[in-house]
């Protein structure tokens, strides 16, 4: 839900979870905002099954989930999200796919990231502490990560 602080979808945006996991930020986002499409893309089937199970129970009708590497998905995103996926240069190479068209990336992190910013410094991005949003010991070294794509 961190990422909300900083994420402003609209309705109708379609917005892609990268490296989903067990749904998350994707699950809590699409319940903060039924007006918004989300895909949820994750490689390992059983977590898919776990995603497509929450869903059902929560009864989401704006999730899709997807077993499935994100660089092969094709289509039209307003954001991409994801929590603690791969380095930077990665979720940017996998967003920037030709028949991939997403505008903008917002990734979940911890520790330094200078270096891994530093790697995809043809993109516009910001770096954001969560810390200056929510006072706890845990959130001292998180930050949200915003790359500008398109």
């Amino acid at each position: 839900m961190s990422l909300a602080f900083y994420l402003r979808l609209q309705p109708g945006n379609h917005v892609m979870d990268i490296g989903t996991g067990g749904g998350f930020p994707g699950i809590p986002l699409a319940v903060m905002y039924p007006e918004v499409s989300f895909l949820l893309v994750d490689s390992i089937g059983k977590k898919i099954k776990v995603v497509n199970a929450v869903v059902e129970t929560l009864g989401l009708t704006n999730v899709k989930a997807i077993h499935g590497r994100a660089e092969e998905v094709k289509g039209k995103y307003d954001v991409a999200v994801t929590r603690a996926v791969a380095p930077l240069s990665a979720l940017v190479d996998w967003c920037t796919r030709p028949k991939l068209k997403i505008n903008g990336l917002y990734c979940l992190k911890g520790g330094d990231l200078r270096e891994e910013v530093e790697e995809i410094d043809a993109y516009p991005s910001s770096v954001y502490r969560l810390s200056d949003k929510l006072e706890s010991e845990f959130f001292e070294t998180k930050k949200v990560v915003y790359v500008k794509l398109r």
